[in-house]
């Protein structure tokens, strides 16, 4: 998936002698891409699939007609368009509940998880007013945590789980923090920064027998590891379209119908979706979510045996040259604690901003997509115990299914190239080498 901008020279225009030209000729400038004032030799490499992921060209090919042709309003009764339309809706509502274990109608369309997620911690909450306690953990999506803060500002109590230094949550800590005025759990399956894999399986059993709604942001995790909302006993699931190779605004939420889950609805309108989500379903972006869905359930098993490979390809490329490399969260590729394609990994003694800069030609990220514009650490990091210092140096990397073997071996030869680099520039760096221990440094203070 590595993709160069470049020109053949037949395609070049015939130079004009009569008007030289000091600046660059169009060979070199056809080797530029720019965005945001930076020039790149190239589109970068894409290595960031927590963040989104590209459409699957099989997704687009299923929307396109109900862009063009069949764009009926869904919920249009009385003619063909519409009628085509409502039946496309349908058989994507059962494409998604297909993928996790669900009956079609305990699947509601979104915009996308951001807005299951503030529905299931909002909804239930409000549904359920003389339960005025929820519990989270330290380490949930930014939307889920401030959904959280929201209600707090209600009046609710709010317990914020903290995590191990793996990320993992004490099923101890947990039971203990449930109560009688208990509505809701809500805890992320696969955590978006670190990818490690919570206990979904006790977390439920735990939540079933004391009566108490269980809820996940399984954005990271649904189409990527098996998810099955029975097994687990899942109440409701936020699920996301573009984590898994299909289009932008439009995910799901999964609510349970037995035992039946209640929640108050978010949003007034035209009484769509059950009345839980008013709007016009947007048929096209339902299409294309139900399609990736489906082609994620069939080929599960052959992405995550390419991304296993390609995980162990990228650590051990990296580690295998530089020293001092932290994998955050489980400090291995363990698979029943971590969704091996996210690799969040810190590198000691450099400057993380100067490294995120200097891999301009790999796109990876310093953390969350939605809070990665921040200067700040990590919060994530921040819980698992990781200093301020090792957190500012991580990068997330995210493998998908389109990731190719050469894309991997680049992005490792310029990864250690600008850490060597950066470490060569760093007094600490030649401290350490020279066997000092910098903890034992009393710094002056000024």
């Amino acid at each position: 998936m590595l993709f160069l901008a470049t020109l053949s020279a037949a395609a070049l225009p015939e130079p004009v002698e009569e008007e030289p030209t000091t600046v660059e000729s169009a060979d070199q400038l056809s080797q530029y891409v720019e965005a945001k004032g930076i020039k790149l030799t190239g589109t970068p490499l894409y290595l960031d699939m927590q963040a989104t992921t590209p459409i699957d060209p099989r997704v687009l090919d299923s929307m396109l007609p109900f862009m063009t042709e069949q764009y009926g309003n869904p919920h249009s009764r009385t003619h063909f368009y519409g009628w085509e339309s409502e039946d496309a809706v349908e058989v994507a509502r059962k494409q998604v509940a297909d993928l996790i274990g669900a009956n079609p109608k305990e699947i509601i369309f979104t915009s996308g998880a951001t807005e299951a997620n503030n529905l299931a911690v909002k909804g239930v909450a409000g549904f359920y007013k003389d339960k005025r306690h929820v519990i989270t953990t330290q380490t949930d999506h930014k939307c889920v945590l401030d959904s959280c803060r929201s209600l707090q500002s209600r009046g609710y109590e709010v317990t914020y789980l903290p995590v191990k230094t793996d990320g993992l949550i004490d099923m101890a800590q947990l039971e203990a923090a449930i109560r009688p005025e208990t509505s809701l759990v809500s805890i992320m399956a696969v955590n978006n920064e670190i990818g490690v894999v919570q206990p979904m399986e006790e977390i439920g059993k735990l939540c079933r027998s004391r009566k108490v709604h269980f809820h996940t942001d399984a954005a990271q995790a649904v189409g990527k590891i098996p998810m099955d909302v029975n097994a687990l006993n899942i109440d409701l699931m936020s699920i996301s379209g573009h984590k898994i190779y299909g289009p932008k605004g439009v995910g799901a939420i999964y609510i349970r119908r037995r035992p039946r889950v209640r929640l108050e609805s978010q949003m007034s309108g035209g009484g769509q979706e059950r009345s839980i989500r008013s709007g016009t379903v947007p048929t096209p972006l339902v299409v294309g979510f139900g399609a990736a869905c489906d082609i994620a359930r069939r080929e599960m098993a052959a992405d995550a045996t390419h991304i296993r490979r390609l995980a162990h390809r990228l650590y051990d490329g990296i580690t295998s040259q530089l020293q001092h490399v932290v994998l955050n969260g489980p400090g291995h590729l363990d698979e029943k604690q971590r969704y091996v394609g996210n690799m969040n990994m810190s590198f000691a003694y450099v400057e993380g901003e100067s490294l995120l800069m200097g891999l301009k030609d790999i796109a990876v990220s310093s953390g969350s997509a939605c809070t990665s514009a921040s200067l700040e650490p990590s919060y994530v990091l921040r819980a698992l115990g990781v200093e301020d210092e090792m957190a500012h140096t991580s990068l997330r990397f995210g493998l998908g299914r389109f990731t190719t073997e050469a894309e991997v071996d680049r992005a490792v030869a310029l990864t250690v190239q600008h850490v060597e680099k950066l470490r060569e520039m760093s007094p600490l760096w030649e401290m350490v080498q020279e066997g000092i221990d910098l903890k034992s440094i009393q710094w002056s203070q000024h």
